[in-house]
């Protein structure tokens, strides 16, 4: 059949659902059907799924001309997507086309969710399409005789890649495409990606850098120019506004109206708990939305956010408050609008959350965005800026992840063992491990044998035996059990069940909360107040409450930092703060009242100065630096300035640090002039310092203690029989301390301190941040309070010192000295 007959399958078929394909689509099936790999870059809701489902059913029926009439049974093609949550939505768009086209190909799905049964089915026939994910590709590879599953698989989709790129799931993922290149014979490679800053080695990444893969492959672009409208909710009294805070309870009432005008309506935030809070206080204030609003994040039970999800598609909710559960590709036709509550922290998120509204091609999507306090106005302007001119941030990409690998290598010695010469070329070609040597692999090669040097006395370290003639091999049972329920590389805080008394499973909380708690203890989760009975196993038993509570779960997953990108565009729009009026935006001419009480103790800086301010206050001595730089930045900055301060003069200080700048808080004064005359902001011997003046120790602790679970150093336990956390800290922390003592040369130890400075503290960034800081002109201001650029940051340092009782209080005494 030739590719024009094809193609007027394709047309038909879109004909008889009265659409037309889009170019984009033409250009996917064109390239697929010549045999080529590529990325489509395409936004959500586009169609970008029939840009790949359809040429690989035309491939099967340009190879299999009577395919209505015969049908070769076994794996034809593999969907990867990032989360479970989509799989039933794509099954359902394969299906459609299978069936519609009358070919007899199966659609099957194979994730945490997929029942023992039909896992059991998959085993004897594998469907011809199969939906997974990367941890249970990892569990196929794991399986023995996996060779012979995937013999004829001729396709493999990445659904999401921006999502995986620059995590160690996309190293995983790298990992599995190096093993099916060489297992599949002419097997494809696409990648879907949504609009990321470094597209080109998003491919490369996908593709591996020296593969002839990518010498014969496409980026194509669908460049629909999808219109998004970002509207910014602005309190019509912005004097009363606070210039502090994190819910954004205060504009509650702007909301309703909102919700009212959509049909669908989905209120992002940027925690579980904000999610929970927001959800209780609508329902408190109008229950009249009881039964049409509802909840959605990652800790409710599977079954309620299925029914949520699926309550969506139904039309039979007005609102759902939720958080980046809800993120993904899910597509939900009825969402009209999308409230942002708080600022997104980058411009990709942002941008992702729009276009769950208008989820269809030519829709347009709208986005409020709601901002928790004054200063998030500015985040706001900046966030119209970025969609303009579609700037979107990079995805970096991990490099020697040397923790993914050895249990990628155990996966593969689980199944049917593996020879090292033929592994060590095909990782070679991947993004992460191209710059891997000899002794690095014969280090790694040494780890699942004995153990590392340290170790090599226990026998609980020796996984992997060698066979006569080289083959490396798990022949453990037990081993292999164990290693199959650890496989995957999200490594979160150990989560305790939330049961009913009677046996009703209402999701999963982290367990330093529960361990707060005391019988009779009543806190919200899951919409529900419920109070805490005990703790059974790994099971916190509880039952319905009808008293009133402000407790509520926070989960460690913590607080998001500003990414390069949106710092630079907040650093921008704060520069415009000075233009004359009409050249502002709405937001920051909204901001005017505060601009103007901060430039009467102090000033808005421009594009070459950068602010220090300092006052006296019951605390202390208050020293506030504005880098406009995100949250992760500054903590590595402040650490950095109070340990070279601290070499001028010995000096105690606290620190507190959020998006916008850093406060050092000490019992007297610090010569800021000797700062400034000491250019204490040099990038010289910047690593060293760092080095000394964190904790680097104690942040490359806690690092490591996901490297040993995702190595299998530490086991994490059986389903429903966890680990208790306190265990998996004292053995990872005991590791650690062996490592650092005995063997400082240790691969895995090493890869946590490369982790800490490269990932957590943004060593590039920082050091860009500090070069920019010596092109600028330091203003020093001597205030007698705290300004409104100060205020956000020196609540954040009280909040996480005070109940919310007092806080509010010492809030309230602040707002009343800055308002004068």
């Amino acid at each position: 059949m030739t590719q024009k007959e094809l193609f007027h399958i394709a047309k038909d078929w879109f004909h008889q659902q009265s659409w037309k394909p889009f170019p984009f689509q033409k250009e996917t099936w064109k390239a697929f059907l010549q045999g080529k790999h590529g990325l489509l870059n395409a936004p959500t809701g586009s169609g970008k799924t029939y840009a790949l489902w359809f040429p690989i059913v035309l491939d099967y029926i340009k190879r299999h001309p009577n395919y209505k009439t015969k049908h070769k049974k076994g794996l034809k093609a593999i969907w990867i997507t990032p989360l479970r949550a989509l799989s039933q939505e794509i099954k359902q768009s394969a299906e459609r086309v299978t069936q519609d086209l009358e070919t007899q190909m199966t659609v099957g799905i194979r994730t945490g969710d997929t029942s023992t049964k039909e896992r059991a089915r998959q085993k004897t026939t594998m469907p011809d399409l199969l939906i997974t994910t990367p941890e249970s590709l990892q569990l196929l590879l794991s399986s023995k005789g996996y060779a012979k599953v995937f013999q004829d698989c001729s396709a493999i989709v990445v659904d999401e890649w921006h999502e995986l790129l620059g995590t160690k799931r996309g190293v995983q993922m790298e990992l599995g495409l190096s093993r099916l290149k060489t297992v599949c014979e002419n097997l494809r490679i696409w990648g879907i990606s949504a609009t990321i800053g470094n597209l080109e080695q998003a491919r490369e990444v996908l593709l591996g850098p020296t593969s002839e893969a990518l010498q014969n492959s496409i980026l194509v672009r669908a460049n629909l120019n999808k219109k998004i409208t970002v509207r910014s909710i602005i309190p019509e009294k912005m004097e009363t506004f606070p210039w502090r805070g994190h819910l954004g309870l205060h504009l509650l009432e702007e909301v309703v109206p909102i919700i009212n005008k959509s049909k669908t309506t989905l209120l992002f935030t940027n925690t579980r708990s904000q999610c929970e809070i927001w959800f209780q206080k609508i329902l408190e204030k109008h229950p009249e939305y009881a039964g049409e609003i509802a909840m959605h994040h990652g800790s409710i039970n599977k079954e309620t956010r299925i029914w949520v999800e699926e309550a969506i598609r139904n039309e039979s909710l007005k609102a759902v408050v939720c958080t980046s559960s809800l993120d993904l590709g899910v597509d939900f036709a009825p969402v009209e609008t999308v409230i942002q509550i708080g600022g997104p922290k980058g411009v990709a998120r942002f941008l992702q959350r729009a276009g769950r509204s208008g989820h269809r091609p030519g829709k347009e999507s709208v986005i409020y965005f709601l901002p928790t306090h004054a200063m998030e106005l500015i985040e706001a302007s900046a966030l119209q800026v970025a969609v303009k001119d579609n700037a979107v941030e990079d995805r970096i990409p991990y490099l020697n992840s040397y923790d993914v690998l050895v249990q990628y290598l155990t996966t593969l010695a689980v199944s049917d063992g593996f020879y090292p010469e033929e592994i060590f070329s095909e990782i070679k070609q991947t993004f992460c491990y191209q710059g891997i040597t000899e002794n690095e692999w014969q280090w790694l090669l040494n780890f699942l044998v004995m153990g590392s040097q340290s170790l090599k006395t226990y026998d609980e370290y020796k996984k992997v035996e060698v066979e006569p003639d080289g083959k490396f091999k798990v022949n453990n049972k037990g081993i292999a059990m164990r290693h199959r329920f650890q496989i995957g590389t999200i490594v979160g805080d150990a989560t305790i069940t939330v049961r009913y008394q009677k046996g009703g499973y209402i999701g999963s909380i982290e367990e330093y909360f529960i361990s707060k708690l005391t019988a009779g203890d009543v806190f919200t989760f899951a919409g529900r107040n419920l109070e805490f009975i005990r703790i059974k196993g790994m099971q916190a038993h509880v039952w319905n409450s009808t008293k009133r509570t402000n407790k509520v779960p926070s989960w460690m997953g913590g607080r998001l930092s500003f990414s390069a990108q949106m710092s630079k565009l907040l650093r921008e729009e704060l520069y415009t703060a000075e233009l004359e009026f009409k050249k502002q935006s709405q937001e920051i001419k909204s901001l005017e009242p505060m601009f103007n009480k901060q430039r009467e103790e102090s000033i808005v800086p421009q594009p070459g100065e950068f602010l220090i301010e300092t006052f006296k206050s019951r605390d202390g001595y208050h020293h506030i630096f504005y880098p406009f730089e995100g949250r992760g930045v500054h903590e590595a900055m402040s650490s950095l300035l109070s340990y070279r301060i601290g070499l001028l003069e010995p000096i105690t200080c606290s620190l507190a640090f959020n998006d916008y700048g850093f406060e050092m808080l000490s019992d007297k004064p610090i010569d800021i002039q000797a700062v400034i005359d000491n250019n204490l902001f040099t990038t010289e011997y910047m690593l060293a310092d760092l080095q000394k003046s964190l904790n680097s120790n104690e942040m490359a602790r806690r690092k490591f203690r996901d490297i040993a679970v995702i190595s299998g150093m530490v086991f994490t336990g059986y389903p429903e029989k966890g680990v208790k956390m306190k265990h998996l800290q004292s053995s990872s922390q005991l590791l650690f301390d062996v490592f650092r003592d005995f063997e400082p040369d240790n691969l895995m130890f090493q890869q946590a301190f490369t982790e800490t400075f490269e990932h957590q503290l943004e060593e590039g960034r920082l050091r860009m941040a500090l070069e920019r800081i010596a092109t600028q002109e330091i203003v020093w201001k001597a205030c007698t309070n705290a300004t409104p650029f100060s205020f956000p940051i020196i609540t954040d340092r009280l909040r996480e010192k005070l109940s919310n009782e007092k806080l509010a209080d010492r809030i309230k005494r602040m707002t009343k000295i800055l308002t004068k």
